[in-house]
């Protein structure tokens, strides 16, 4: 059970996330009801006797398996289509956040808020607490607002990084002399985790994102509190 578990995509914490598992279901029952159909008309082949050596054309047959495939394709592109101009739109954020990468651990400009910022590592095995997630907690987590249009601007101080929470839909590569920019919105309250998703050298595994989603009142109370 936990192997097939570990194959499926993580609950939706977005919009996005959430459209991205409706079209992943749309495209797997049409890719499944393709393979039933294929693999009837193979097991067909097996079992019946009907042949026809003096068969040179079947126009009809050939317009029929033509115009189905382009039919199933406009099927999976159209929402497709749509889905990619969503992710790529960048709407008006009410927050913007600098995150840099560095070698092995993340470090977060609140720019927007008298330029708040903090390191964020992942917390050692010999110092976590028991509610604490190994190889995933952070001592410094990333506090966001949700149900608010949040902009990521990423880039890296070394070598190419990479910024990825699965359950946002986020992923994107931090580039050292480039600032690259992603917007998601938080669903609700709850901890995501991430981690960098890019070969960048040694400990490349050993550096997590951990955002806290709290409310916006309780963010402006927070925020706030670390810029007196």
């Amino acid at each position: 059970m936990a192997t097939w578990n570990s194959t499926l995509l993580q609950d939706s914490a977005s919009p996005l996330m959430e459209q991205l598992t409706f079209f992943h279901n749309h495209a797997l029952m049409i890719l499944f009801m393709i393979t039933a159909l294929v693999g009837y008309l193979m097991s067909t082949l097996f079992f019946n006797s009907y042949n026809y050596r003096f068969l040179l054309e079947g126009q009809m047959i050939e317009i029929i398996w033509t115009i189905l495939p382009a039919v199933t394709l406009i099927f999976i592109a159209l929402p497709s289509l749509r889905l990619l101009y969503l992710l790529d739109e960048i709407n008006n954020p009410l927050i913007s956040i600098k995150t840099i990468g560095h070698q092995w651990y993340w470090s977060y400009e609140y720019s927007d808020f008298a330029n708040f910022e903090f390191d964020s590592y992942m917390i050692p095995t010999n110092e976590m607490k028991i509610n604490n997630f190994r190889l995933l907690d952070v001592d410094n987590r990333t506090i966001l607002p949700y149900n608010s249009q949040i902009r990521m601007m990423i880039t890296s101080a070394d070598v190419i990084h990479s910024w990825t929470i699965p359950a946002l839909s986020v992923k994107m590569d931090a580039t050292p002399g480039r600032l690259n920019q992603i917007s998601f919105l938080i669903n609700g309250a709850g901890l995501l985790f991430g981690q960098c998703s890019e070969n960048c050298g040694a400990n490349h595994s050993f550096m997590p994102i951990t955002i806290e989603s709290i409310s916006p009142n309780y963010f402006i109370k927070w925020m706030s509190k670390m810029t007196m």
